[in-house]
This record gives structure tokens, C-alpha cells and sequence, in this order.
């Protein structure tokens, strides 16, 4: 039998904890953009899986491209085309945090690659793109 205090204690903690705001989880994939090709998504039509055949690393993460036209492309110019915030969730940034994203949640904005969490979180996060790429460009050095 569990005396008072650990039971007490075990209750507070519960509450503290779905009290608390957390990020969504964010589950590690060593693949940039879960596999879908980052130059695609400039191209004006829907983003394109890429390839384990065309690949390039940038900042630490493995791309994937649906050509070597698009490989290329990517490595003679990756700033152009990497996502924004190394591919973490836009909105996250802005709040503060890293998390990872739905690749088909993105926005190209002024030529950049933003991408988000979810479609919500990216309808949250289009109520106010200007603002929330400015506290974004401003959290990032600190989680960088």
C-alpha cells in the first residue's frame, strides 16, 4: 500500500504536467523533408518525393531529390533552396521551440522555404506569416 505523501505527490505531478503547454513531439528522422525533394517545391506544382538515388547533405541533413538536374541544382545553390530554420516547424521557432513537420505543410514566402508542423498550425501561422518569420529569425540563433 502507497503511503499519503508519494500518492499526494503523484497527483500534483499529474496535474502539473497536463497543465503545463508542450511542444508537439518531435520524432527524429535523419531524412531532410522526410524524403520530398526540396528544390520541387519551387517548381509550381505540388512537392515531389525524391530519391535514394539523387542525394546531398547540407547543415547536417541527408536530401533527397526526384533528378540529379534537382541535386545539382540544390548543391550549387542550398541556401536557395534548404528550408528555413534547418527544416524545423516555422511556427515552432517563432514559439520557441524545434518540431518537426508535415512536408506538405509549407509555404514558399519571398523565395524561402517554410515549412510546419500540421495544415492547422500552418493556417495559425498564415493569420500572421510576417510577424511570426520575424520572432522565428529571432529565436533561431538561441536554438540553433
Amino acid at each position: 500500500m502507497m503511503n499519503r505523501r508519494i500518492v499526494l505527490g503523484l497527483a500534483a505531478a499529474s496535474v502539473a504536467a497536463i497543465a503545463l503547454p508542450s511542444a508537439p513531439a518531435f520524432a527524429k528522422d535523419p531524412l531532410a523533408l522526410t524524403g520530398y525533394d526540396p528544390v520541387s517545391y519551387f517548381s509550381g506544382r505540388a512537392p515531389e518525393k525524391g530519391s535514394s538515388q539523387f542525394t546531398a547533405k547540407h547543415r547536417g541533413k541527408t536530401y533527397q531529390f526526384s533528378s540529379a538536374q534537382n541535386r545539382d541544382a540544390f548543391a550549387a545553390n542550398p541556401s536557395r533552396f534548404a528550408p528555413q530554420y534547418d527544416g524545423y516547424c516555422a511556427y515552432g521557432v517563432a514559439r520557441g521551440y524545434k518540431v518537426g513537420v508535415d512536408p506538405l505543410a509549407y509555404k514558399v514566402v519571398d523565395g524561402k522555404l517554410y515549412v510546419n508542423y500540421s495544415r492547422s498550425v500552418q493556417r495559425t501561422w498564415s493569420r500572421d506569416v510576417p510577424g511570426f518569420i520575424s520572432k522565428a529569425d529571432q529565436n533561431w540563433p538561441s536554438l540553433n
